[in-house]
């Protein structure tokens, strides 16, 4: 564990209300000079129901972190493709349960808050010492330290694949950008996106973040979820085989040192998604680039592209109606 990890780690997860992190997050908590008052946020817990105990164990997440602190000692930043893939196998979670705030809140507050101010924190100044902005440790989906990383998992897989997810995480313009828009959560969308950002990021594109927002924006403008229904179809994922995963190894550790599977719900139809690529790669060459000063060389201020329409990922999806297996009859 890193210096200042908590001694007295829970044996499993609860639900810390957002109240609480309110409450006790400090500015020598954001900065890592000290832990967050353990004992009081212990008070403020919520139990998770005691059937689904066994499948709700903190140590191999815990363990998990660890060993991305000690791989990615000499650059945090490369560490969210590692971390992703691998928290969302060891968590096995339906969507339902990950878009209950209060579980991310519990790990990064009371598991896990020496990994927030390790990723997030900001560099010194002369007005006093970095942090990581509270929106790391309890904030929206596609900020907080620990649900921004299985959103992106989620969302990017393919099926039980997922190498899309380590490809959408190169470049933090994705999770920043990319994870907030509505479209995302059609999958033959997400994959045709990260087949087309993959391409350029392997091109070695100057600039690739300008790049992913820009496209971003264009398929965000270009038209809604219907719409891409209709060019490329989505069916439904096999709610019986997420359940079946998740009920096999929820709590486990997983493999450090090669990327695990995903649950065996359906992969993405090969034809919907090269049905969606060749438009994508229109709407990038097409989609504006921001101006910076160096281009304009006049000292104006940056122009930007049209901003995107970030209402989020609704959390209410057909899918989140699935109960989790301790749940089922």
């Amino acid at each position: 564990m890193s210096p200042l990890a908590p001694v007295d780690v829970p044996l499993v997860f609860a639900l810390l209300p957002d109240a609480a992190v309110t409450k006790h997050l400090s500015r020598g908590v954001q900065s890592g000079l000290e832990l967050p008052p353990q004992v009081a946020l212990a008070r403020a817990c919520v139990a998770y129901d005691s059937r689904t105990a066994e499948r709700r164990h903190t140590a191999p997440v815990r363990e998990l972190l660890d060993e991305a602190m000690r791989r990615f000692a000499a650059d945090r930043f490369a560490v969210d493709g590692w971390l992703a893939p691998r928290l969302h196998a060891t968590l096995r979670l339906t969507r339902a349960e990950a878009a209950d705030s209060r579980l991310w809140n519990h790990l990064a507050m009371i598991v896990a808050p020496d990994y927030v101010v390790w990723r997030h924190k900001g560099a010194d100044t002369a007005d006093g010492k970095g942090i990581a902005t509270a929106a790391r440790f309890s904030g929206p989906h596609y900020t907080q330290t620990f649900s921004r990383l299985w959103w992106a998992a989620e969302l990017f897989r393919d099926g039980h694949d997922y190498r899309p997810v380590v490809t959408a995480c190169r470049l933090q313009d994705i999770l920043n950008t990319t994870l907030r828009l509505d479209v995302i959560d059609h999958r033959p969308t997400a994959q045709a996106m990260i087949h087309v950002i993959g391409g350029l990021l392997d091109t070695g594109v100057a600039r690739p973040g300008d790049h992913v927002n820009a496209l971003s924006s264009a398929v965000n403008t270009a038209g809604s979820t219907l719409i891409y229904d209709v060019l490329a179809e989505d069916p439904e994922p096999d709610a019986d085989e997420l359940l079946d995963w998740i009920e096999a190894g929820a709590g486990e550790a997983v493999d450090w040192d090669r990327l695990p599977e995903g649950p065996r719900d359906g992969r993405v139809k090969r034809a919907s998604v090269e049905a969606l690529i060749p438009l994508f790669e229109e709407l990038h060459a097409e989609a504006p680039l921001r101006k910076r000063k160096s281009d304009k060389g006049d000292g104006e201020p940056e122009a930007s592209v049209p901003a995107p329409r970030l209402s989020g990922v609704s959390l209410a999806k057909p899918s989140d109606s699935v109960l989790a297996p301790d749940q089922r009859a």
